[in-house]
């Protein structure tokens, strides 16, 4: 007789095995992340719904039930993040979660690729390269290959490794990387390639990776070489992901690969704070994960822990604007809350007024300076506003790196209007005499003296007669100057005359000067405030702005500060209070957003991002009849991201004088 076996259901170990009562101290969409141990798991995690506090658990629990700690897989976007959460698990549990293999990716791709170098090619004592490194070594062979001589203009090897990272980053040709951040450099392409070709050889030939060759080796090395990959699959059994809306396409492919043998996958993020595609990050990951994994279980976790309802139910709104997106609804138990506010400014200065009057109000109110944050789109959007922060002596601290003052750029322009107010300036003349080609120290020196003795002022150009090397750029700047230097001009007008005159010095000096560009266009914004060139140049050196339209690094601050902070940089953090300013339509979203409906996308998602760094306070504030030189056109409209959003949920707020009139009229 043939026998069949019935086979008994698993059963589910009871809780009250666990050392941690996990069902007490979590929510029940947490729980069910934390207790799904087996097969893919997608975790939407809504902005402040305790993403870390899941991944923390789930470490925990996985230990537990009794899986060695070798073989599981934390990977993070930073070493702090890995570290923090093994930390906290092995507090939660016992120092057996510190042994867990956790890092970032690159960190990883550098522990494999050493011990499988050789499969690739290289030694296995082969040297990792940093930014700085791999820079030099592409400024070398540019040299060998006669690229930098100066009677052509070639990018600078910053902006060369910067094509390069990207390209590998967004796993699209060099060619289509040009094409589409620096058309500017089109011309330039085939030496580009050509030069790409001889840093790669440069490296194999001298054993030397860098940063992004650790995760394409990584790569690689697993998809050419099976038994490389079922090996690493067999030990790394259980893996999880950090912040998976970031991930670029060789990440997400690496994750695939090293699950090839259990498809044992835990990613977690938020497709809707998926703003990094600048740096390479594919959207389509987290979007894609269900059919790269089929059969995969998604949970989302809604209940956020960080804003009142009345925040939530703007941001809500917002994001459901999205077109392709995981719906979810984030719900708090914090029911009550003043409703988010929309402020109309009829210009920048009375944004930047009201700004600083409602920060001091708070301020009055007991909120500390250090849980107040201003958020913005792009840098230079803070110029005005941080005058005005110093006019007012509110401390502050802008989260970023270079101070906008000391950026080249604005030096120079600013140069050109110091000899203006100023004849006698040796230090000005100087800077704005060796911007022009070929014209040295020892030159600039002799004009500059021949201008002191006319005694004409600027005027005394005329009396100098310059040599034939330089003689056709010394021209042009004299041209320039002349008339510039009569107190009857507005402060504007002079500055935008002096931006035109200098837009072929900054195309000569400047790689990125598509985006400097931007700067002293914002900067001729700024004078229009001013009556005369005196006062302005004396408030740019007391009291200047300080950060420039490119800096998105994040920094510490001191809490007796008040934060100003780009959207990008503020990812991850939270306030009671959050001004998000310049919500126009035409810089939020940016202009170059229109030419693709991703971008378009990602923009919505950076105003949502922006809006739930908000715990109790929420201002959106936008000022009107701004003119863009870029387009010709006159910008007035709130950004289409919050437009047309009922007055329940986001409460439009006019300005008033002190003597009761309406300065705008909703």
């Amino acid at each position: 007789m043939r026998r069949y076996l019935i086979k008994e259901e698993p059963c589910e170990p009871a809780e009250s095995v666990f050392s941690i009562p996990y069902g007490d101290v979590l929510n029940p969409a947490q729980y069910e992340a934390v207790t799904t141990l087996q097969g893919p798991l997608l975790v939407i995690a809504g902005a402040g719904s305790g993403k870390t506090r899941t991944l923390t658990y789930r470490v925990a629990r996985l230990v537990e039930e009794g899986v060695s700690p070798g073989s599981i897989l934390l990977l993070t976007f930073t070493r702090k993040a890995s570290m923090e959460m093994l930390r906290r698990a092995a507090a939660l549990l016992d120092q057996r979660c510190e042994k867990v293999a956790g890092g970032t990716f690159h960190s990883f791709g550098n522990l494999i690729l050493k011990r499988y170098a050789q499969k690739l090619g290289f030694e296995a004592g082969f040297n990792i390269l940093d930014r700085a490194d791999a820079e030099d070594v592409i400024n070398l062979l540019r040299a060998r290959l006669k690229f930098n001589l100066k009677e052509r203009r070639f990018a600078r090897k910053r902006t060369i490794a910067n094509i390069y990272s990207k390209a590998v980053n967004k796993a699209i040709p060099i060619e289509t990387l040009i094409l589409e951040d620096y058309p500017h450099f089109a011309k330039d392409t085939p030496e580009l390639l050509h030069l790409y070709e001889a840093y790669q050889t440069y490296k194999k030939k001298h054993s030397l990776m860098d940063y992004d060759d650790l995760l394409v080796g990584l790569k690689t090395l697993l998809e050419d070489h099976q038994d490389v990959r079922e090996t690493l699959s067999q030990i790394y059994h259980y893996i999880m992901v950090d912040e998976y809306q970031d991930t670029n396409k060789i990440q997400a492919d690496i994750v695939r690969l090293l699950a090839a043998r259990h498809n044992n996958v835990m990613v977690v993020g938020d497709d809707s704070q998926s703003i990094y595609a600048f740096r390479g990050a594919n959207f389509g990951n987290i979007m894609d994960f269900p059919k790269t994994f089929p059969g995969t279980k998604l949970i989302k976790l809604e209940e956020n822990y960080r804003s009142t309802q009345p925040v939530l139910n703007l941001t809500n709104v917002i994001i459901n604007r999205a077109q392709e997106k995981y719906t979810k609804v984030l719900f708090t138990r914090k029911k009550d809350g003043a409703p988010p506010a929309l402020v109309m400014a009829e210009d920048e200065h009375a944004q930047s007024q009201f700004v600083a009057q409602r920060i001091l109000e708070l301020r009055e109110e007991g909120v500390p300076l250090g849980e107040i944050a201003v958020l913005f789109r792009s840098s230079y959007h803070a110029f005005d506003l941080e005058i005005e922060l110093n006019s007012r002596d509110i401390p502050f601290v802008k989260v970023g790196g270079f101070k906008f003052m000391e950026t080249a750029h604005i030096k120079d322009l600013l140069a050109h209007m110091r000899i203006l107010a100023n004849p006698q300036d040796s230090v000005s003349w100087h800077r704005v005499l060796l911007l022009l080609e070929s014209i040295g120290p020892k030159a600039a020196d002799e004009i500059f003296q021949g201008v002191v003795r006319s005694g004409r002022g600027v005027g005394g150009l005329m009396t100098i007669e310059p040599k034939p090397r330089y003689a056709k750029a010394f021209e042009r700047f004299r041209q320039a100057l002349q008339g510039l230097e009569t107190d009857r001009l507005p402060v504007a007008e002079v500055g935008a005359s002096l931006v035109q005159y200098y837009q072929p010095v900054l195309e000569r000096k400047f790689d990125d000067y598509p985006k400097r560009a931007k700067d002293l266009e914002h900067l001729v914004m700024i004078m229009e405030r001013y009556d005369g060139l005196g006062a302005f140049l004396s408030d740019m050196a007391l009291e200047p702005p300080s950060a420039s339209i490119d800096d998105m690094l994040a920094t510490d601050y001191d809490d007796e500060q008040l934060v100003l902070s780009t959207i990008h940089s503020a990812k991850g953090l939270e306030w009671h209070t959050v001004f998000v300013i310049w919500t126009l339509e035409g810089r939020f979203p940016a202009m170059y957003a229109v030419r693709s409906d991703e971008d378009m996308e990602e923009e919505l998602r950076l105003m949502y991002v922006a809006a739930t760094r908000a715990k109790e306070n929420l201002y959106f504030s936008y000022p009107i009849n701004i003119y863009d030189r870029g387009t010709a056109m006159v910008l007035s409209r709130p950004s289409r991201f919050i437009e047309g959003i009922s007055e329940d949920i986001l409460e439009p707020w006019s300005l008033v004088t002190d003597d009761g009139d309406e300065d705008l009229q909703w």
